[in-house]
């Protein structure tokens, strides 16, 4: 196998497939990229056993072969090398190398046989859609800081990926909760996805395929089963297995009847938390909420170091209520509204409420409170 490529589009290749792969590996094959070589492609296939990226690029090739290297040592060795330098992969069958020159520079790295490498054959796919990367990158971002980190809960660990109807409309429906925050974002059922499967994306597949669509603004296609999902993206294909385990019914944690509402400033609003809440413990992190009638009052106690209080003009004609929310939890949702105002319904201090984007259709979220 003789394969010459350029710096930028190797390092481009290389930047995808290589953050797959694990760092400590007790199976040797899986600290490897397998690189195929063949009539001016060259693809590169990376796997954990959970998650598989195949990327291929364009390159002169002479003759064709295949062979696995260690995935983070070839990547660290493209990434130092200057740019716009010429790369060579060369790999003779007797011997078990792959050599890497460039311009002055020779390495030699060790190889492991390609018929080691696993194949994460994804199987008959029973779906097929395709989404703008915008429209997934939306359904992502959107959702994505709720994902729970509690390996206990794994059924929690990913993003559920449903159809769901909405008056007479079908909408793709992305839903991610922790148990303390939930966030749902919709948008029109694409062609294909009628009847499709309810499925958990798993957190690490959603963060690659965020990645993979982060400066893209093509379409991505994506099939699915009900134990697998692949994402082509230009020359990249991933495909991952699913988390086996049923998503909660959230719908009922999402309430209905609250009936005192908040409208206030998105950007003071953020800012105003964010300000008092410097006082707040690491472990507390506990902000107050006193609302009256055109007025709220954002406050932090902390017995360690002291009192922070901040006062905003708002839209509220309802009862005067106290309510205490984790300020991190409360940044995260403000984070993700799009316009100039966000909606707060509230019902009392210990239920779940209800936050709403005002110039935004098909997101909400809803936050439990906290004792303060």
């Amino acid at each position: 196998m003789k394969v010459t490529v350029e710096r930028a589009e190797l390092l481009k290749s290389l930047s995808h497939v290589h953050r797959v792969v694990e760092r400590r590996n007790t199976i040797p094959i899986l600290a490897n990229v397998l690189i195929r070589a063949d009539r001016s492609k060259l693809a590169f296939k990376a796997t954990d056993l959970d998650l598989e990226v195949l990327e291929t690029t364009a390159a002169e090739v002479s003759p064709g072969g295949v062979t696995t290297v260690p995935a983070h040592m070839l990547y660290d060795i493209v990434r130092k090398l200057p740019e716009g330098a010429q790369i060579v992969l060369e790999a003779t069958g007797d011997r078990a190398v792959l050599s890497v020159r460039a311009g002055r520079s020779r390495f030699s790295l060790q190889t492991l046989p390609d018929s080691d490498f696993p194949d994460l054959t994804a199987g008959e796919m029973s779906h097929t859609f395709v989404l703008g990367a915008a429209e997934l990158k939306r359904l992502i971002e959107k959702t994505q800081f709720a994902i729970s980190t509690e390996e206990t809960r794994y059924y929690l660990n990913g993003i559920y990926l449903h159809t769901a109807s909405a008056g007479n409309s079908l909408m793709l429906r992305a839903v991610a909760t922790d148990g303390h925050r939930l966030a749902q974002v919709e948008l029109p059922a694409p062609s294909g996805a009628e009847g499709m499967p309810g499925i958990i994306v798993p957190r690490k597949t959603v963060g690659e395929v965020q990645r993979l669509i982060e400066d893209n603004n093509g379409e991505v296609t994506i099939e699915l089963s009900q134990s697998k999902i692949r994402f082509t993206i230009g020359d990249v294909v991933l495909t991952s297995k699913l988390i086996d385990g049923t998503f909660p019914e959230y719908g009922r944690v999402i309430p209905t009847a609250n009936d005192k509402q908040l409208e206030v400033d998105k950007r003071a609003f953020e800012a105003a938390v964010d300000r008092v809440s410097t006082i707040s413990s690491e472990r507390g992190r506990a902000v107050k909420l006193s609302l009256t009638s055109g007025r709220l009052v954002l406050s932090v106690t902390n017995p360690d170091s002291g009192s922070a209080t901040e006062e905003l003009e708002v839209v509220y004609e309802s009862d005067p209520i106290d309510i205490g929310f984790n300020s991190r939890y409360l940044l995260d949702i403000a984070a993700q509204i799009e316009g100039e105002a966000a909606v707060l319904k509230l019902a009392d201090p210990g239920s779940p409420t209800l936050i709403l984007d005002k110039d935004s259709k098909g997101a909400l979220y809803v936050l439990m409170p906290m004792r303060v």
